[in-house]
Parts: structure tokens; sequence; C-alpha cells
């Protein structure tokens, strides 16, 4: 078996055994992952883990989010061709480049410059168009009407933050994780188109959370 005949075995056992394992249907979410070659968006360093059901470390106490993560954010989301999405935490740029590839126009966050950096030349070596890499934090920037179509947060909020979900267009989607420690709660709000707030809980797991996020008050006696 060559490298790359290996590579793409890899890349069809994770499908097949991560992914859609996780209930991960969408047939469109799982070709982004056999088209999109992963390991080009992981550090060279953990480049054998790149198929693995695990998240990948960048440096900054961040995470490349495991591959059944971005499966169901996707899934979830359901980003449509010409709609602006919003993501916060860039990493790898993984993300960035499936949600180009469904045919969005994504603009995303990330704090850290040296990860900016990263992403964006792993975004130009996979060919991928349509991402605005910005270096910043995105909490000092959530100011003006809403804009999006859809906002991902990578990262996990112990507090909700409504401002994210104020940037909704009606008929606007938000993923976001909630909570500290082990009791994360992954959330789907939709605005809809008549203004009500619909919010669903989609699964559990744990995140780190973003930078700068208020954190619940522990009390010490």
């Amino acid at each position: 078996m060559t490298r790359l005949q290996a590579a793409e075995y890899a890349r069809e056992q994770m499908v097949a055994q991560q992914i859609r394992a996780w209930d991960v249907l969408d047939e469109n979410v799982l070709n982004l992952f056999r088209q999109l070659v992963r390991e080009q968006f992981v550090p060279a360093a953990y480049r054998d883990l790149a198929y693995a059901d695990t998240d990948i470390p960048l440096g900054h106490g961040q995470h490349m989010l495991a591959p059944k993560i971005v499966g169901r954010i996707l899934q979830a989301l359901d980003v449509q061709p010409k709609e602006q999405v919003l993501e916060v935490g860039t990493g790898s740029g993984f993300l960035s480049a499936c949600l180009a590839l469904q045919g969005a126009s994504v603009r995303t966050i990330e704090i850290y410059p040296d990860l900016a950096a990263q992403a964006q030349s792993n975004l130009a070596s996979a060919g991928i168009l349509g991402v605005q890499v910005t270096t910043g934090d995105a909490l000092g920037m959530l100011a003006g009407p809403a804009r999006f179509d859809a906002i991902v947060i990578t990262a996990s909020l112990p507090v909700y933050d409504s401002r994210f979900e104020a940037q909704l267009k009606p008929g606007g989607r938000l993923f976001v994780v909630v909570g500290e420690g082990a009791a994360m709660d992954a959330r789907l709000i939709t605005r809809e188109l008549s203004g009500e707030r619909r919010q669903e809980s989609l699964f559990e797991t744990v995140l780190d959370p973003l930078v700068n996020a208020q954190r619940l008050e522990h009390f010490r006696f």
C-alpha cells in the first residue's frame, strides 16, 4: 500500500468508524471529510494523529477539534452556499475549510497571531478560497447589526453570552458549547424568521474555554 493509499484508507475509516458512528449521516458532510486532506491542517509533530479520534494540541493550550465534533457542527449548522458564516477560534483552519467548501463566505477570528498565520498558510496550501482570517479577540468585535447566517464558537463558554446570538440574521443558527468541567452542553440556537428563539441540546462534550470569556464565580468556604 502506498502512502497515498494509506492516507485514503485512514480517511475512509475515520468517516465510517468515527463520524458516521456518531450520528453524522449527512452525505454532503461526510464527503467533505473524504475530500479534504486533514493532515494538511495538523501540526507536523502530530501528523500521525490526523485521522485519530482525538483533539490535537495546537499550542497556547488550544486544540484542533476531533473529527466527530467537526462533523456534528457541520451537520447541525447545515450551511448553504453564499451564506455568511462567523467562526470564533480558527485553530488550524480545518473547520474554516469545511465551511468554505460548503460554499459559505467565512470570516474566522483567532486571538493568537501565530495560530492565525498558520491557519492562513494551511488554507492556502489546501487551495481553499472564501475564508477571511482575522487576528483579534472576538468578544471585542460583536457590536453592530446582525449580519451572519451561521456562527460557530469552537471553544466553550462557561457562561452563555447572548452577544453572539444577537449577530444572527433571521433564520440564522449558532453552535455553542456552554458549561465547565465535564458538564458541557453543545447547543444549536436558531433565530426563527418570526423573530422567536429556538434552542436544541445536541450532545455533551468538553472543549477548551474561550479566551477572555466570562467565568462562573466559585465560592470558597
